[in-house]
């Protein structure tokens, strides 16, 4: 059987000048003014992040500011987003892009493409995107499925979560999304009173060094067939057939 390929996945949160619904922001003329990114690989997390503040080149919405705590100041210095495409372009580039109410950031992305004058870039070429929020609604519907909401169902601590911050946002979706499709939304413990049963998750260091893996020795593996062999005489059970 032949290996499979890595499966390269981008978790991605952006923040925008402009909270408005509606038909779309981006389509009132607002922009992205941060992007944060996590890289995660056969299901790990492998340490490689993207994150970028934006000078929008226009005023940030007061009820915007509200949400992210981003103000134009903090931004008046930084560059345009055409400054940064090549770099963003070249870290979301062939993976599978994964955004929560994704329709929301690649309408930003791909207006900000198309305002590069480079011919059409749409995101849907350049990565498969997912929908972080249409599956959380397909296993809990009917319910919250906002990040906090998800959070709190799968005992996420978020509690460092004051503002909504991009890079903040994708660390914190890429756990959301892992345990989502990892096979553990089954319990749902917490809509169905099923006892005090609690999931958590833990990040371990990419850099950390290689487990230990310890072997038997030939006496070792000598002396534990003897002993199975004692106890399949005195009980009748049958340990080395398969």
């Amino acid at each position: 059987m032949s290996q499979a390929t890595n499966t390269r996945q981008i978790i991605l949160d952006t923040e925008t000048t402009g909270m408005n619904q509606g038909s779309g922001p981006h389509y009132l003329g607002h922009r992205i003014i941060e992007i944060g990114a996590v890289e995660v690989i056969n299901r790990r997390l492998t340490g490689r992040t993207y994150h970028q503040y934006i000078n929008p080149q226009m005023p940030i919405d007061e009820e915007a500011i509200g949400v992210h705590g981003i103000t134009d100041e903090r931004v008046m210095n930084e560059p345009l987003f055409e400054q940064i495409a090549d770099e963003f372009i070249a870290f979301i580039d062939g993976a599978e892009l994964v955004a929560h109410n994704a329709p929301f950031d690649v309408g930003f992305m791909d207006l900000e493409f198309s305002m590069l004058n480079r011919g059409e870039i749409k995101t849907a070429n350049l990565c498969k995107v997912t929908d972080s929020l249409d599956l959380a609604k397909r296993l809990f519907p009917g319910q919250k499925n906002n990040l906090d909401a998800l959070c709190k169902r799968y005992g996420i601590d978020n509690s460092h979560r004051t503002l909504h911050g991009a890079l903040l946002d994708a660390e914190i979706l890429a756990d959301v999304y892992l345990l989502m499709t990892g096979g553990q939304t089954k319990l749902n413990w917490s809509e169905q009173g099923g006892g005090d049963q609690e999931l958590s998750i833990r990040r371990i260091d990419s850099n950390r060094s290689p487990l230990k893996v310890v072997s038997a020795t030939e006496q070792e593996l000598v002396e534990h067939q003897q002993r199975l062999k004692v106890f399949a005489d005195k009980h009748g059970c049958l340990w080395e057939q398969g």
